[in-house]
């Protein structure tokens, strides 16, 4: 059985963990953090604390759907403690992520943009058609739609997306998030990245490969954000009695 700690417990992606956390038996929330205190709510099932100094329970993994805001406090923690942790929320600074990566020497911790097991199957997906398309004179822009209250854009998984792409291609591609004060034909050294906010959008991401004549889509569609809570949830399973180290969705899918 692994205990968890959802940290940013009373958020919408927060309580998606505990809900699917209760669809699992090997795995159980046993308390959460976030800015209130709630000890005897029935709505989570669990006590939520204020500070990680009122924790009792004891747990095994953290599971941090939060803000930016206030990861800087979560990583004190982790750093202080050893205690491993799956980092799921998006929009760090790169100060942020720096830090993260230096805890990883103390601590366990897995950090993904998305954690979609289906995203991080496409990760390798569009590694492998940049390789045979790029040279073959095919264009690459992303497009992602996600929710009007997704506060980042583009999302982490964009990026992350764009990053796999020019990975693949020896990072030759430059960045592009806005075109409209160009008055020039599109670069092929480039990829471009454009974000759509509106309604309740889950998450959807296009890579487009656009060459002469044809274009071929990669597409990844959310229905629910329940896709990210179960990744979350068997990364940490995954976490649970691993060494320090940086760890990714791609060891969990090995």
């Amino acid at each position: 059985m692994t205990k968890v700690l959802i940290f940013g417990a009373m958020g919408v992606m927060g309580r998606n963990v505990a809900n699917c956390a209760k669809t699992m038996d090997d795995i159980e929330i046993v308390a959460g953090l976030d800015r209130e205190d709630h000890f005897d709510d029935p709505a989570f099932g669990f006590p939520v604390y204020s500070s990680f100094d009122k924790v009792t329970e004891d747990f095994d993994v953290i599971i941090d759907f939060s803000v930016a805001p206030a990861i800087n406090g979560l990583l004190d923690y982790v750093e202080k403690t050893g205690k491993p942790c799956v980092q799921c929320t998006t929009g760090l600074s790169e100060e942020q992520l720096a830090r993260v990566k230096e805890i990883s020497k103390k601590a366990p911790v897995l950090r993904s943009a998305n954690m979609s097991i289906g995203v991080n199957l496409l990760l390798s997906l569009v590694k492998e058609a940049a390789k045979k398309l790029y040279e073959k004179g095919f264009d690459i822009d992303i497009v992602e739609q996600h929710h009007r209250r997704k506060a980042d854009a583009p999302s982490g998984t964009a990026i992350a997306l764009a990053d796999a792409v020019n990975e693949a291609l020896d990072n030759k591609l430059d960045y592009v998030y806005d075109r409209s004060s160009r008055r020039e034909a599109r670069p092929h050294d480039e990829i471009g990245v454009s974000a759509v906010r509106g309604g309740t959008i889950a998450g959807v991401h296009d890579i487009i490969f656009a060459g002469e004549d044809e274009v071929i889509t990669f597409n990844h569609t959310a229905y629910s954000r329940n896709i990210f809570a179960n990744g979350a949830l068997n990364a940490a399973k995954f976490l649970n009695g691993k060494a320090a180290g940086l760890y990714s969705m791609q060891d969990v899918l090995v």
